[in-house]
């Protein structure tokens, strides 16, 4: 059976289909960003008749409806959507909304002497050679014959009109020029599909499930799908760009009026830097949340009206999964439950976006925590669990390789079972002494200053409130937000100096520490035991060098913070790697100790 079928439809056609909501564009090629000069090369193309490629669309499955019809699946998008708007923008004159959701137009002009077309500009509209805009050509009430007569007199062309006729009807027949149009089958999933975009885009932009998922609920216009996606849209905007708000709620009047933009309006006043989700994060943890599943392309069927049993599309399950999927939403930007959520992620230690690695983790806690708060647990043992689970996910990678497939796994565990022994059970099983008395230590074997053992190993030093090596009184977590230095124990140029020149062996995650820039700068280049030595000294009363440390019971306090053992106070390079084997294991367990602790 033909994946897909080949057909040609008239510009105007196009344009129709997608005014009317028969064909919707996917929320990830939105954003018009053609400038005005490429509008303008393709209207120059469609009067010459030069090719300007096919457009195509995937038919979304046929849906049964409750009256017992059947109603046609809208049609998708997949390739071309530039194309069109900046047809939809010249030749219908409508607006397009810009990066920066600011409504705007884009004129083209054309020249009908020289048959040439140009971006409007003040000197063109004021030119009397020039239609200033050619929308007005195509607009319902044109009088193409008064336009002529006005035309040739005004440019003194008695007799030309005629010729100026032709060049008009040349002009106005833009709009019945076939497109070549491929419709892709509704039979192909959504992970065909996607693959056919990324094949046949050239720009390389990757089309993603939860982009045809956008789709499919801004383009319904029967269970309030739209008003749900500008939600979700929204809200991520103000949280990047809160000054934005005024400029949106005057040009989306429509929604400016909703109780949606009161459900979101308050994040407009937050500084939020820790979890920062786009679009795909509010949609995942809405809909795994709310449906305990972990595949995108499940809510695009569920969207559709699925029935997995009978692999019928129903109405009522649309519409059901529609309400289902606000609700979601709601809870998702609920400034409760966003803003207790984030207490527990700083309670782990996560005080800076910096110390998570994989958006998922966060996600997955959030949908953990939306998850428990709906079955009514008590919220110490939701603390306790979520917490736990954030960091249990980045000390074993669990949402690193194949996210969708581990968080459907999750979700469902959690659901099936009681959440406390699921976890226990986990644990046992990934957390066991060999995990941290072993496998632990050889994974802080790394130069990867972005490891998430590391970054566990500082979340750890925030909780425990550390401070920097060799600070009297600097905690890790001021470090860590001031953008202080990650100082190398054993300083590099030292090594270096002594043939340790190999990247991954000076930069080695266990010879790395926090620390205020004014110590790091004056230990300079020294040994272990020349700069140790000093503060030595210093404890004893015989000078002042780095810190503040003022007895020897606070500065081997200040290394325990640290993970550092006591005898590296009199070492040198030769001790470099039994240093870094000490410090593995010491670190491990001080890891050991923070998870240990999150109850």
């Amino acid at each position: 059976m033909a994946q897909f079928v080949v057909n040609s439809t008239s510009v105007e056609n196009i344009i129709s289909s997608i005014k009317e909501g028969e064909i919707a564009i996917p929320e990830i090629q939105r954003p018009f960003v053609w400038d005005g000069s490429k509008v303008r090369d393709l209207m120059d193309s469609l009067y010459k008749g030069f090719p300007v490629g096919y457009i195509i669309v995937w038919k979304n499955p046929d849906i049964r409806l409750k009256n017992g019809k059947v109603s046609s699946g809208k049609r998708i998008l997949i390739d071309g959507q530039q194309r069109i708007t900046a047809i939809e923008a010249a030749v219908v004159g409508q607006e397009i909304v810009d990066s920066t959701y600011k409504k705007k137009r884009i004129i083209i002009a054309f020249n009908p002497i020289d048959e040439v077309f140009e971006v409007w500009n003040p000197a063109i509209g004021k030119d009397s050679k020039w239609i200033p805009d050619i929308s007005e050509v195509f607009d319902v009430g044109f009088d193409a014959w008064e336009f002529v007569n006005r035309y040739c007199e005004a440019n003194g062309m008695t007799g030309k009109q005629s010729e100026i006729n032709k060049t008009l009807m040349r002009l106005m027949s833009i709009k019945g020029i076939n497109l070549g149009v491929t419709e892709l089958s509704q039979t192909l999933t959504i992970d065909e599909v996607t693959d056919i975009f990324i094949r046949i885009n050239s720009q390389g932009v990757v089309l993603s499930q939860a982009d045809f998922a956008m789709s499919k609920i801004s383009s319904d216009d029967r269970f309030g799908g739209n008003e749900t996606r500008k939600m979700i849209d929204y809200f991520c905007h103000f949280m990047q760009r809160p000054s934005d708000f005024e400029m949106i709620v005057a040009n989306d009047t429509e929604f400016a009026k909703s109780n949606a933009l009161q459900k979101i309006k308050w994040i407009i006043h937050e500084q939020e830097d820790i979890y920062v989700p786009n679009y795909t994060d509010v949609l995942r943890v809405s809909f795994t949340h709310i449906f305990h599943r972990g595949k995108i392309a499940d809510l695009v069927n569920l969207l559709s009206g699925r029935n997995f049993e009978t692999r019928e599309n129903i109405e009522s399950i649309a519409e059901d999964s529609f309400h289902k999927l606000r609700e979601g939403v709601e809870a998702f930007v609920n400034e409760t439950n966003f803003k207790r959520y984030l207490m527990i992620v700083r309670s782990a230690g996560i005080i800076d976006a910096s110390l998570v690695r994989s958006k998922n983790v966060l996600n997955f806690g959030y949908i953990l925590y939306l998850s428990l708060k709906a079955r009514e647990i008590d919220t110490n043992i939701i603390e306790s669990l979520v917490r736990r689970w954030i960091v249990l996910s980045m000390l074993t990678g669990r949402y690193s390789g194949s996210a969708e497939s581990a968080i459907d796994y999750d979700i469902k565990r959690f659901t099936e079972q009681d959440p406390v022994q699921f976890v226990r059970t986990t644990e046992a099983g990934e957390l066991s002494d060999a995990f941290w008395n072993t496998v632990l230590v050889q994974r802080l074997d790394t130069s990867v200053a972005s490891s998430p053992y590391f970054l566990v190993y500082l979340m750890a030093q925030v909780k425990r409130n550390a401070r920097g090596f060799l600070s009297k009184q600097i905690t890790v977590q001021s470090l860590i937000e001031q953008r202080g230095d990650i100082h190398h124990i054993f300083p590099k140029k030292y090594l270096q100096k002594n043939g340790i020149d190999n990247r991954k062996d000076y930069n080695q995650i266990a010879n790395y520490v926090y620390t205020q820039s004014e110590i790091n700068i004056k230990i300079k280049d020294d040994a272990p035991c020349d700069y140790m030595a000093r503060m030595k000294q210093q404890v004893s009363g015989e000078g002042s060098f780095y810190g503040g440390i003022s007895s020897m019971e606070d500065l081997e306090a200040n290394l325990a913070e640290n993970s550092v053992p006591i005898e590296f106070m009199g070492m040198n390079v030769f001790d470099f790697q039994a240093f870094l084997d000490m410090r593995r294991t010491m670190m491990a367990k001080y890891i050991r100790e923070y998870y240990e602790g999150l109850e």
